[in-house]
């Protein structure tokens, strides 16, 4: 029964795919069933569907999942690449939980997006970096070409190790290119459980992204 009713929530989804009354209720009655046991690998429906909007109920759906989206690993790097933002931004978060050392191509895919067109995915980009363990951080670094993203990633990994420099973390703060202070924020994340003082300056700076950032993570740290 469980499988027949998860079934059926798919293709509920799949028809109804750019109806918000019916795929809201679809979705989460559809996330309660992945919880429960239902196979996340049938989310390769929506996801291999070609209808966008599918796409982007099943990778929000991996989203929620948690560690449970771990066996769609493979699809992501196909969602980080795709035309809409949330596909993108919900398979950052999904990297996020279950990246690992063997997925190092996908997490520099996500390192790579630091420059993205879209505020909210660079955002989520940003999260990503302040949120991930040295551990991926090193894995996407060894998959990043030359240049400057490459750099930056060497750059924070480096703070892992060696005593920071809070002047360093701060003038690149105030820099002029707007990925040295997406990754000079995501520094300042990931020490502020010691010392918030470079967040704190963070909150002041005048990029307004780096700036809301640093603000909301000082009142809910990830």
């Amino acid at each position: 029964m469980q499988t027949q009713a998860g079934d059926d929530l798919i293709e509920r989804i799949r028809v109804h795919s750019a109806d918000d009354a019916v795929v809201g209720p679809a979705a989460n009655d559809l996330l309660s069933e992945l919880f429960e046991g239902y196979p996340v690998e049938n989310l390769g429906r929506l996801l291999h569907s070609g209808d966008d909007a599918a796409v982007r109920t099943g990778t929000w759906l991996l989203s929620e999942l948690g560690d449970l989206a771990a066996p769609m690993m493979s699809d992501v790097p196909d969602l980080l690449a795709h035309p809409l933002r949330h596909v993108r931004y919900y398979a950052i978060e999904v990297v996020l939980v279950n990246g690992d050392v063997q997925h190092g191509p996908t997490i520099a895919q996500v390192m790579n997006m630091s420059g993205d067109p879209d505020s909210a995915v660079r955002w989520k980009v940003l999260e990503f970096l302040a949120s991930a363990t040295a551990d991926q951080l090193v894995a996407g670094g060894a998959f990043l070409g030359a240049g400057q993203v490459r750099d930056l990633t060497e750059w924070l990994i480096r703070y892992e190790i060696e005593e920071p420099d809070p002047r360093d973390i701060a003038a690149r703060l105030e820099g002029h290119d707007p990925v040295t202070r997406l990754f000079a924020a995501a520094a300042a994340a990931r020490l502020s459980d010691e010392d918030t003082s470079l967040l704190q300056h963070a909150a002041t700076v005048a990029d307004e992204e780096i700036r809301s950032f640093a603000e909301q993570w000082l009142r809910d740290p990830r």
